[in-house]
């Protein structure tokens, strides 16, 4: 049976917010969008966040990422020097100006992906971590290595975004991929706030990374700017005010002005009209399930973490919320046992689960235990009267 218990009362206790109006969702004019606050886990802007788009350049994260990983599982090191193809020198666009006499230190190379964007970084940098030694040999590896990590509408042609059929990711699933970067590669991470990069004096007109948060002094410190005739204008950010981090993604944008106004205008939202609020401490119990045949008739629900929720600063004065569980539970109860989820859903904004776990182990009552819930089946048995004639 699905036990759902409404907990407004405790939740009112804590005096969240006290105003009754709804904060304004944000009219993006990007072709789609996604845009969370890392902290909480809650998705402020979702615009067909899961349709599969030419990332254009924005897709390069996937290769710096699986170039963090060869980095830190030793099969790529930072000061190694790698051969430049003539199929990389070949790429176009945003480039580091390589060619065939260059043997490259993959730190430059990764520098001249971040900051100026670099196709042909990008390719070396491919070829050299590709099962089969080529760029395409690297896509497919680069496809693989999405789906495990849970990007589901993401397929790669290429390793930099250049126009290929069949290159696509999502906006979540780049969201996915900013978030993973920030938090499994935390010290290669302020490469992404580097402004400028002069690599070798070769490449005057192309020194400056394109992101146009960096300067402003809002917090941004990443990502990734993409551009192509097919997927427009478009911003990988991330932006950290205080104790909170806010990712978004746009695509689809007309202009480079416009891909800077849309940006600031995102992460100024983001952190103007919604405020984070602690709701419990971790092991503070927030409910109880009931046990049969255990030595005690119940068991305290309550959090492995503390509790905090993300709120339009322009809201309800109280939370609806629940806790919901299929029981009761029978005993022996570990504790530390999962058993609920604690669903808040707060006004304006996508619910959110927080598992519950048991408070205290709860042991098996033995045989007197069996006795009593024997007992209490048949009374309650008793009390709903006799079956309908035709019941099976």
């Amino acid at each position: 049976m699905m036990k759902i218990f409404g907990i407004r009362p405790f939740f009112a206790a804590f005096a969240l917010i006290a105003v009754g109006l709804q904060a304004n969702a944000f009219e993006t004019k990007a072709a789609a969008a996604y845009v969370i606050d890392q902290t909480t886990g809650t998705v402020l802007l979702a615009k067909d966040a899961d349709l599969p788009l030419p990332p254009a350049s924005m897709s390069k994260l996937m290769t710096l990422y699986m170039a963090f990983e060869a980095i830190r599982d030793g099969r790529l090191s930072l000061n190694e020097k790698l051969p430049v193809s003539q199929h990389s020198m070949n790429y176009v666009g945003s480039t580091m100006f390589l060619n065939t006499r260059d043997r490259v230190r993959v730190e430059d190379l990764i520098r001249g992906i971040i900051v100026l964007s670099g196709n042909d970084a990008c390719s070396v940098i491919a070829e050299a971590l590709s099962p089969d030694g080529t760029e395409s040999g690297f896509a497919r590896f680069m496809t693989q290595r999405a789906q495990q990590l849970g990007m589901t509408n993401s397929t790669f042609a290429n390793s930099n975004g250049w126009p290929q059929a069949g290159h696509r990711m999502s906006m979540r699933d780049l969201a996915l991929l900013a978030n993973l970067l920030i938090t499994d590669f935390p010290e290669f991470y302020p490469l992404f706030a580097e402004t400028e990069f002069a690599f070798d004096g070769r490449a005057a007109q192309n020194t400056r990374n394109r992101n146009p948060l960096l300067r402003l002094g809002i917090g941004a410190d990443g990502l990734k700017t993409g551009h192509t005739q097919e997927a427009g204008y478009g911003l990988v950010g991330s932006a950290k005010q205080g104790q909170r981090r806010v990712i978004f993604v746009l695509s689809g944008l007309e202009t480079t002005a416009t891909r800077a106004q849309e940006s600031e205008a995102i992460v100024n939202w983001a952190f103007r009209q919604f405020a984070q609020r602690p709701l419990a401490k971790k092991g503070e119990r927030i409910a109880t399930a009931d046990v049969w045949m255990g030595e005690a008739p119940s068991v305290g629900l309550v959090p492995a973490e503390d509790i905090s929720v993300l709120l339009p600063v322009l809201g309800g004065n109280e939370i609806a919320a629940e806790v919901v569980y299929n029981g009761p539970f029978q005993a022996p109860i570990a504790a530390g046992q999962k058993m609920a989820e604690l669903v808040l859903r707060p006004e304006g904004l996508p619910e959110t689960r927080i598992p519950l776990f048991a408070e205290t182990a709860v042991a098996d009552g033995g045989f007197m235990a069996r006795i009593s819930t024997a007992a209490m089946k048949l009374l309650d048995r008793l009390n709903k009267g006799p079956l309908p004639e035709d019941a099976t």
